[in-house]
């Protein structure tokens, strides 16, 4: 046995002796401790000895078990005065004692131990001995590290940690995280499907945790987008051309962004976040074989600072296309072919088609800083000059743009297009939930598939000489206040080459020959 006692166990009342199936169940429950277990009787004989006692300091049972004291092998002859009357006074003291000294191995090292002493009393309230569980000083401030890391994680970290169990669902959230998930408190995560807090993201996130499960941490942290599930509201996007709800046309005839409309788009934007992510995978340490207990997720939201990125990415590549179509437009003869280049060059990486429409008669209106009338201004004519791309069969306009017709586009009261011109700004329009695609974009006499519109107004010399339209198909996100100032910018060169070619002059009398 790993653990021995000087003394027997006493028989049993009914006379059957159970001393040694204690003994036995003692051995196994000393040697199964993870802690090193010496014990001693009221005479300083050392009674019990298990194995990771053993393991620590060298000497085994057979050669621990019915020595007097500890002096001369496991501690020092000049300190085993001191170390062996704080150890045999526990049992004149009443609760658990500790003590820090070193004790030695049986190579003649020296290791420094932690050590817990506690009185065993007998039936009577006399004392019996003694029992000492002792680690190495380094383990148990190891230990105390730990579980003050683990507490701060999950109380004052800036950063979200979430356990979650081999199932998948968070056991452990920091306030942190309970706050990145929009929850009011953090019992509120604990049990839940991932699912049923997450609108978006979440395949990626429970193809991570199960990837960490089966293989391990990731080499890098990863960034995920995701967004926080909402409660159901009604969506409800306004009419062709009008603002969507919470939005308005401000004085400088850009549709104005309120009411929860961000960067992306959405309704609620800020419920997408991007989170940088590390995991790591938790095994029990008690086991033999390491058993997944789940996972450790730690997360910090980034989305601020990828926006921005996003944003200078975009803003950078947007200019040089401007830059670019600048200067291809200044080796075309053509004016109007200057004005396609600008539309074809914008469309990169911004919209599906770009429509330019150009009035007969144009508008000496008001400048764009002026207050407009109360009273509507007449519903101009607008004639298609030019469309890019021409796409398929079923991209196809009823009429081919030119300009020598005459014959306006069979837009309907109140399309974005008409709006835009009116009022001198920017529109946006977008096809909205509960509507059929198809339909809202046949209506407004734009290419099958299109379910946002952005309509920018043409300004040179005073004079409103059309509009330019940027469409995007499914799958593309609406247009923003971004994208406004970008058809803005793209509108102002366009408009320039529109004047320079004198297109509504040519438009209202077809036999006017072209300006070379």
């Amino acid at each position: 046995m790993a653990a021995r006692s000087r003394t027997h166990s006493a028989s049993s009342p009914d006379g059957d002796d159970g001393g040694p199936d204690d003994e036995l169940l003692l051995a196994a429950l000393l040697d199964g401790m993870d802690a090193a277990l010496c014990a001693f009787d009221a005479d300083g004989v050392v009674t019990h000895w298990n194995r990771e006692a053993e393991r620590m300091l060298g000497w085994t049972q057979e050669e621990a078990v019915g020595r007097q004291g500890l002096a001369g092998w496991a501690v020092r002859a000049a300190d085993a005065e001191e170390v062996e009357s704080r150890l045999l006074g526990a049992m004149k003291s009443p609760g658990r004692q500790v003590h820090e000294f070193a004790l030695l191995t049986k190579d003649g090292g020296r290791v420094l131990v932690r050590v817990q002493s506690s009185g065993v009393t007998g039936a009577d309230g006399s004392p019996m001995g003694v029992y000492c569980a002792f680690s190495e000083v380094h383990a148990q401030i190891d230990l105390e590290r730990s579980i003050a890391l683990s507490e701060a994680l999950l109380e004052d970290a800036s950063w979200g940690v979430v356990l979650v169990d081999a199932d998948l669902r968070p056991t452990v959230v920091n306030s942190y995280a309970a706050r990145s998930f929009r929850v009011p408190a953090r019992a509120a995560l604990l049990g839940r499907p991932l699912g049923e807090l997450l609108e978006e993201g979440m395949e990626e996130l429970e193809g991570a945790l199960q990837y960490v499960l089966g293989e391990g941490p990731p080499t890098e942290p990863a960034e995920l987008w995701v967004t926080i599930r909402a409660p159901q509201q009604d969506e409800e996007h306004a009419e062709s051309g009008e603002p969507h709800r919470g939005e308005k046309s401000e004085k400088s005839g850009t549709s104005g962004c309120a009411g929860g409309v961000d960067a992306d788009g959405g309704r609620a934007g800020s419920r997408r976040r991007c989170w940088r992510s590390g995991f790591l995978r938790l095994a029990s340490p008690l086991a033999e074989e390491p058993v997944p207990l789940g996972v450790a997720w730690l997360f910090q939201d980034i989305t601020g600072s990828k926006q921005a990125e996003r944003d200078a990415a975009r803003l950078r590549f947007r200019d040089g296309q401007l830059h670019r179509a600048t200067r291809a437009a200044g080796e075309c003869e053509d004016p109007l072919e200057a004005a396609r280049l600008h539309l074809d060059f914008a469309l990169a990486g911004f919209a599906d088609h770009a429509l330019l429409d150009v009035a007969p008669e144009p508008l000496a209106a008001q400048p764009s800083d002026a207050v407009l009338p109360l009273s509507p201004l007449p519903q101009p004519r607008l004639v298609r000059a030019a469309q890019t791309p021409t796409g398929g069969p079923a991209r196809a306009p009823v009429i081919e743009p030119g300009t020598r017709t005459g014959i306006p586009v069979a837009y309907p009261e109140g399309h974005p297009a008409l709006q835009a011109y009116q009022r001198c700004g920017s529109v946006r329009a977008g096809a909205g939930a509960g509507r059929a695609p198809e339909n809202w974009a046949r209506t407004r006499k734009w290419p099958e598939g299109t379910v946002y519109g952005l309509c920018a107004v043409l300004r040179s010399r005073g004079r409103t000489l059309g509009v330019v339209t940027f469409l995007r198909d499914t799958g593309r996100r609406p247009f923003d206040r971004a994208d406004a100032d970008h058809a803005e910018q793209v509108a102002a060169h366009v408009a320039a080459a529109v004047d320079l070619a004198d297109l509504p002059r040519r438009v209202a009398r077809p036999d006017a020959p072209g300006l070379r």
